[in-house]
């Protein structure tokens, strides 16, 4: 991490982003592994420069490091593994396929001895094309399609994550009726609040997901639909009941949450062993483990992670008397989001006086400070995050370095949006210009997966990038891609 200034702070910055000592250096752990600046001051990743990636696939672009991700997937496996050896055995770690899937990550994702976490027909459909094993591919969503549920059936999933009562008994008659049992995680909100944003908090009771651990939300006196749900699915014929699932939110970096859904769901789990003398042999922990997106995110290696799981499963079965489930977690964001950073081209600059409350020596008056915008060639279609969660990311000058001042800049996309923001506070050196390249780390979760067309904007391609050599994963969409779905054309 390189050292703090205060000197030329903005009073427009917020309270969180100090000035950088030196505006050149990449500050960890936002980067993925192998980016540095290279001899001529530019970044590279694994040997190849931006430059090079600029020439030859063009901006904006996600840049990834696969030998980077390759390894955080393989920390998340070996950490819980050791963690858990005592308990139960190891750990089966899920990749989030929402966060970002393609069929290379697939493979590297079987290959590094991960499973598969999708959400939709789609997701199956990239993880069927793959050739990943359909014991190792769990579908998850609380309004699963009919043709969904089939193509989980046909492609014999290791579980299918059941959301709702209703859910449950479509599961369970589709398999009967095919002569099969469906293998099913129930997934139950613990009413855990996790310290994050609203819209990406998933075990509080008001929300869609899950299936509520409070009592008596059904109507049917004395049970919860959490009791409802394992009761009706130990008794279907269609149903093979694995055990159960939690998922309290994203971007998590406090673990108290973690440890007290641990603990609830096992208490249930032993709960409905004495109740009804039914035993679930699985328990997923979910996840949602932060990163770092700025300088101030502190996210906890996967071996800490690991370790506190472990010791609140082990001392939470001791107490309870019981036998501890086969643990599964779902890292999310963790294994994907800080292996790639987005690759623009600087065009339009402009610079806006804004109002802020002066200091005693102002005599109390507002004075106006300057704030920099800066347009890159992608935006808001490429990193949708920032508009939908408040999201901060960070930038730097990619391809050079610079010993000009730092000035508080916004970067901004093309879009005829005013809410088109991808870098709310930044500092960046003051001679950025027209034509150069910026990176923003950390966008390899949910930047891609989330991108969209909006003003007809083709969607980048995605690069990894292996021990100096540079490949498309993802080929970038093009002008003729857009018109071919035009009917009109």
């Amino acid at each position: 991490m390189t050292a703090q200034d205060t000197t030329n702070a903005s009073p427009l910055a917020p309270e969180w982003l100090t000035v950088p000592r030196d505006l050149n250096a990449l500050q960890e752990p936002m980067w993925a592994r192998t980016v540095e600046r290279n001899d001529d001051g530019g970044l590279a990743v694994a040997g190849v420069s931006v430059a090079a990636l600029k020439e030859q696939f063009g901006t904006p672009l996600f840049v990834m490091d696969e030998s980077d991700f390759r390894a955080r997937a393989r920390a998340f496996k070996d950490s819980f593994d050791a963690a858990f050896a005592d308990i139960c055995g190891g750990v089966d770690v899920y990749y989030a396929g929402k966060s970002f899937l393609c069929t290379a990550v697939v493979k590297w994702v079987e290959e590094e001895g991960l499973r598969l976490d999708t959400a939709s027909g789609g997701e199956l459909a990239v993880a069927a094309r793959a050739g990943i094993p359909g014991e190792r591919v769990a579908l998850h969503g609380n309004n699963k399609s009919d043709a969904e549920i089939n193509r989980a059936l046909d492609m014999k999933l290791g579980r299918i994550v059941v959301d709702s009562l209703a859910e449950l008994e479509r599961v369970g008659a589709t398999a009967q009726a095919r002569g099969e049992e469906a293998k099913v995680m129930l997934r139950l909100t613990p009413g855990v609040h996790a310290h994050t944003h609203e819209f990406i908090a998933t075990a509080h009771e008001d929300q869609k997901f899950g299936l509520s651990m409070a009592e008596d939300t059904t109507g049917q006196a004395g049970l919860s639909a959490a009791e409802e749900a394992v009761a009706a699915a130990a008794a279907h014929p269609g149903i093979e009941l694995l055990g159960l699932h939690c998922h309290i939110g994203s971007q998590i970096f406090e673990p108290d949450g973690f440890a007290l859904a641990a603990e609830k769901l096992l208490r249930f789990l032993a709960a409905m062993q004495e109740k009804y003398s039914i035993v679930m042999p699985e328990l997923d922990l979910g996840g949602g483990y932060g990163i770092a997106y700025t300088p101030v995110d502190t996210p906890r290696p996967a071996a800490e992670i690991a370790e506190a799981m472990a010791a609140v499963v082990r001392s939470t079965c001791a107490e309870l008397g019981i036998d501890s489930p086969r643990i599964s977690i779902e890292p999310g964001r963790a294994i994907v989001g800080s292996t790639t950073f987005t690759l623009y081209e600087v065009g339009t600059l402009k610079t806006v006086r804004v109002d802020a409350p002066g200091t005693a020596s102002d005599g109390g008056n507002n004075v106006t400070y300057p704030r920099r915008y800066v347009s890159v060639d992608g935006g808001m279609s490429d990193n949708a995050r920032p508009v939908l969660y408040d999201a901060d990311y960070s930038a730097v000058l990619a391809s050079r370095t610079s010993s000009a001042a730092p000035q508080l800049s916004r970067v901004v996309g093309k879009h005829c949006e005013s809410g088109d923001i991808v870098v709310r506070d930044v500092y960046l050196p003051e001679d950025v210009a027209a034509g150069d390249l910026l990176a923003v780390p950390g966008t390899g979760a949910y930047c891609w997966a989330l991108s969209s067309n909006y003003n007809y904007l083709a969607r980048p391609g995605v690069v990894a990038v292996r021990d100096g050599s540079a490949r498309l994963i993802v080929r970038g969409e093009t002008e003729e891609d857009l018109l071919n779905r035009d009917m009109g054309v």
